[in-house]
């Protein structure tokens, strides 16, 4: 097990489930051959305890113990509000 928290920047894409949120994160990835930066998304569940999140907010996730089969990520705070 590695000693990084690891700690990611994500867009709220659905918050419709009871204390659990899904979260779109967006990095940039060059390609081996021709260099070009590709954006590649990955899709989290992340566990909301308060269900403070809505669609469209910028939050900040860190990695944790596995609450379910598929949420192993928690909230650490609403970075951008979207009203």
């Amino acid at each position: 097990m590695s000693d990084k928290i690891r700690i990611l920047l994500g867009k709220v894409s659905s918050s419709k489930m009871d204390k659990t949120v899904t979260v779109i994160v967006n990095r940039k990835v060059k390609h081996p051959l021709y260099g070009k930066f590709i954006t590649k998304s990955t899709k989290y569940h992340v566990h909301d305890e308060k269900n403070d999140c809505k669609e469209g907010d910028i939050i900040k996730i860190t990695e944790t113990r596995p609450y379910s089969k598929t949420k192993k990520w928690r909230l650490i705070s609403i970075v951008n509000n979207i009203k």
